[in-house]
Order: C-alpha cells, then structure tokens, then sequence
C-alpha cells in the first residue's frame, strides 16, 4: 500500500507541477514578485498532497525566529521538499542555485525571473565574489537569502561537509543567520520515489549573531544545525 501511495504522489507530483509552470507562465511578462508570490501557491498544494495520500504531515517550528524581511538563512538539506517548503512560508526567497539548473526548461526562466543567485561551481574565487555581489543586490531589496550550507544533500544521521559559501556571505553581509534544521530526509529520502508516512519537522534556530571569527562561526553553525536535526530524528 505504501508503495501505491508513493507512485501516486509521483504522479501527482510532477502532474500538478507541469499543469502549474504553464498556468503562471504569462507572469513572466509581470513584476518579480508576482512570479515569487505564485510558488507559494504551488508548494502548499504538494504539501497538501503529500498529507492526503501518503499520510505525511509537514510541520513548522520556531516561527519566533523566522525572518520576516531581509536575512540569510541555512538550512539542512535532505531532499528536494528543503527547497519548495520554505516558498510557502517566506514572503520573498531567494534561493542560491547551481548554474545546471538554469538549463531546465520553465524553471531556468522563472528562476531568473524571480531573480534567484545562480552559481558556477567551477568559477570558484570569481564566482564567490559574485555570488556575494549579488547577494547584497538582495539584500537592498529586503529578500530571505537562502544557501544550503552543505550545498548538496545529505543523508538523515550524517553530518554534511560545510562548504566555504556561507562563510563568506556571512562575512561579507555583517549580518545574523538563521539556521534550520529538518528530518525530511526520513520520510522523503533522497534516492528513490518512496514517502514514508510521519512528520517531517523544519524547525527555524535560534540566529547566529554576525561579527563571530569564521571558524567559530563554522563551529557553531554546524554544531546547532545537526544537533537540532539529529534530535527530530526517530528513536
């Protein structure tokens, strides 16, 4: 049975989302914001499939610490839901995504379009520098700036491997982050198409205050984020 409900969400999944890109296609000619605002719509749809036919509820915890304009946020990264729950939450995201996304059709163009921070990899010291550059464009325009601190998924119980973006942005940005920690993984694992039922917890942290020396921010930032995820995790 679990198997037919996660083949079932599969489908509705990418159903819902192909009939969403083309409905909103035309807010490409709008304002930005018109663009960002319409995601919120799409993930609370998924969200609310996710509970109706595989029995997942998707929890929000730490709503004091959440930011309501511009911030840099970090969250756990285990699987895609990291991404599109946080659209239905934030009033204006701003995710910072690899440049290979950008070649995907409807999603490279609305991506630019709501102004998402696109990443060479391989750029390195240049592309660091631009990353940062633009990240405080988004700032100026009071955005939720969001980078996933171990830049690629990880699995539920394993400590990711920090990389040095988000140092640097907390540097060059002199502000707190936000960081979140998450079980999704759990119940939506990485590999594979099977959602296993339970509670899938994205609970927002206390902020790191900016000014910290970057190894004792590194410290404490991961140190908060996996002790907080580790203890969503089931017994």
């Amino acid at each position: 049975m679990r198997l037919l409900r996660s083949l079932a969400y599969v489908a509705a999944f990418y159903i819902w989302s192909v009939f969403w890109v083309l409905l909103i296609s035309p807010l490409l000619l709008g304002p930005r914001r018109w663009m960002v605002r319409s995601w919120r719509i799409w993930s609370l749809v998924l969200m609310w499939l996710l509970r109706w036919i595989c029995d997942i509820k998707v929890e929000l915890r730490g709503q004091q610490y959440m930011p309501k304009g511009a911030a840099l946020i970090a969250p756990k990264h285990q699987c895609m839901l990291d991404v599109f729950a946080q659209f239905a939450w934030l009033p204006d995201s701003c995710f910072i995504t690899k440049k290979e996304l950008m070649w995907i059709p409807f999603f490279g163009w609305y991506a630019r379009k709501a102004r998402m921070i696109v990443v060479d990899r391989a750029g390195h010291a240049t592309a660091l520098r631009k990353m940062v550059a633009e990240a405080k464009e988004r700032f100026a325009d009071d955005r939720q700036l969001l980078i996933f601190p171990e830049g690629t998924r990880s699995a539920p119980g394993v400590p990711g491997d920090y990389k040095p973006g988000i140092a640097a942005l907390y540097r060059e940005l002199n502000v707190p982050v936000h960081p979140v920690a998450t079980n999704a993984g759990v119940h939506w694992p990485r590999h594979g198409f099977e959602r296993i039922p339970g509670v899938i917890v994205f609970e927002y942290l206390e902020p790191i205050p900016a000014g910290l020396k970057r190894a004792e921010f590194m410290r404490i930032l991961q140190e908060r984020i996996e002790t907080a995820s580790m203890k969503l995790l089931p017994l």
